[in-house]
């Protein structure tokens, strides 16, 4: 018989199963914050956040750090922001699974868990870290950042040698590496950062994320190659792009533009059918998609003879998943226009590609904790009906309630990042920013002073996005 005492222990679960089993997805839950966002209001976006100072405490105090970063980056608050960065990178170094809400997980939904960056989150991170020390005049603050998204992407490679992965190099990091090395006057380092960069493009992201090199990497690539000394690489590249490199110094500067478009996609969930089919193999249950044509065994050799039955009982049950959901960018173009010259941008980095195909990428592993969670579920419901009916329905009723997809991510993480590069004249240069829409144009003004061997990096991000379909 069960005891009072557990019996008062499946009530708390019920109570929980009814707090944290809510179907609003984290989007929604949020979507006042969002609104903020996208119309470009970020004074009201950060009062938001100060106004819901307890999410820096809770599970989700990570997304709190990095929006409130990316609030502060907008807002041109570039030692707030990177205040905030850096409590978020702490909690990336720090996170350790709680085996305890690992536990918990099993029978209620991930979202129990503190939340773990996607990887090319904690990647983006040290992006707007190094433009924060950028715009501070801070260039070994902004290298610093370099060497750790170059750890960061060493520990990637570690983390997925025997799995399949398609993110476990990020182009557009490397070539950000090599524009800061550049912009120190470190040229040895910048053109291994550009060759770096130029590889993951052309053998990660061109099959991967259907994004073709730069045209403006390559000559990049030859540029450092050419001021390190290193004429037998020049003369590689050179017939590798079929160009011909004759080096025009800057004599007064450059810009680096970065035009970050729209925003990410956002998280949804989406739910499976799982029926189970006859095990060849003794001590495994088979549980079996048709849909997805996927078979998942679970080991059930360990598990009380009580477990084994209530496992074996399984017949059939539904499992939420987390899926991606686009927001489609308003502005289709950009370009930068000064001195009557175009300068066009080009795609550096796809996220919203890039976040689809890693979510695809591991969703057999989520799979798999998902139907051990949902099979852990009916097992105690199964143990529980058989010892009291009534009990059996109220961990029924808590399952139904708690059963739910980890539908958080970074939601401001732009759309997509593009980037173009514009020489200066000597004296002041004025360059205006226009990006278009099938409705019309946005503009924006920037001046900058020509200076021999100054680089300067700015930055214009069009915020107005369709809202996402979610459910």
């Amino acid at each position: 018989m069960v005891t009072s005492k557990r019996k008062k222990q499946m009530l708390l679960f019920l109570l929980f199963g009814i707090i944290a089993g809510g179907c609003a997805t984290y989007y929604q839950q949020h979507q006042q914050f969002q609104k903020y966002i996208t119309s470009g209001n970020f004074q009201q976006a950060d009062q938001w956040l100060q106004n819901n100072q307890h999410e820096k405490e809770g599970k989700n105090k990570l997304l709190f750090y990095l929006n409130h970063g990316y609030v502060g980056w907008m807002l041109d608050q570039y030692e707030e922001s990177n205040r905030h960065f850096e409590k978020a990178d702490r909690i990336i170094e720090d996170y350790i699974k709680n085996y305890g809400l690992e536990a918990l997980s099993l029978v209620t939904n991930p979202t129990v868990k503190p939340y773990k960056p996607e990887d090319f989150e904690a990647v983006m991170l040290h992006y707007f870290t190094a433009l924060n020390y950028i715009q501070l005049n801070d260039y070994e603050g902004a290298l610093v950042e370099c060497r750790r998204i170059n750890i960061q992407l060493n520990q990637l490679n570690d983390k997925y040698q025997d799995h399949k992965n398609r993110y476990q190099r990020d182009a557009f990091a490397h070539n950000l590496m090599g524009m800061i090395y550049e912009a120190d006057g470190d040229y040895n380092n910048a053109f291994i950062a550009y060759r770096n960069a130029f590889e993951a493009y052309k053998e990660d992201y061109t099959e991967y994320f259907n994004m073709a090199v730069p045209g403006q990497l390559k000559k990049d690539l030859l540029r450092t190659a050419y001021l390190t000394g290193f004429q037998d690489e020049v003369r590689h590249y050179e017939d590798l792009f079929n160009m011909d490199y004759e080096y025009q110094p800057k004599e007064h500067g450059e810009v680096i533009f970065f035009w970050l478009n729209g925003f990410g996609p956002v998280k949804d969930e989406w739910s499976i059918r799982f029926t189970k089919v006859p095990s060849p193999r003794e001590n495994y249950v088979i549980m079996q998609s048709r849909e997805l044509d996927v078979s998942f065994p679970i080991y059930i050799g360990d598990k009380s003879k009580k477990e084994k039955e209530a496992f074996s009982e399984l017949r059939f049950f539904k499992v939420a998943f987390p899926k991606y959901v686009e927001r489609k960018p308003v502005y289709k173009d950009a370009a930068v226009y000064t001195q009557n010259q175009k300068y066009s941008f080009e795609l550096a980095q796809d996220i919203n590609e890039i976040a689809f195909k890693t979510l695809r990428d591991r969703m057999l592993r989520e799979m798999g904790n998902a139907i051990l969670r949902i099979a852990t579920k009916k097992a105690l419901e199964a143990l529980a009906d058989e010892e009291d009916e009534n009990l059996g329905t109220i961990i029924n009723i808590v399952n139904t309630l708690t059963e739910k997809a980890d539908t958080r991510n970074w939601q401001t993480l732009p759309y997509s990042i593009h980037y173009t590069r514009i020489p200066l004249k000597d004296g002041k240069n004025i360059l205006e920013v226009k990006a278009f829409s099938g409705k019309g144009e946005k503009s924006e003004t920037f001046k900058f002073e020509g200076k021999k061997n100054k680089m300067y990096f700015a930055s214009e991000h069009t915020t107005v996005t369709y809202p996402p379909r979610v459910r």
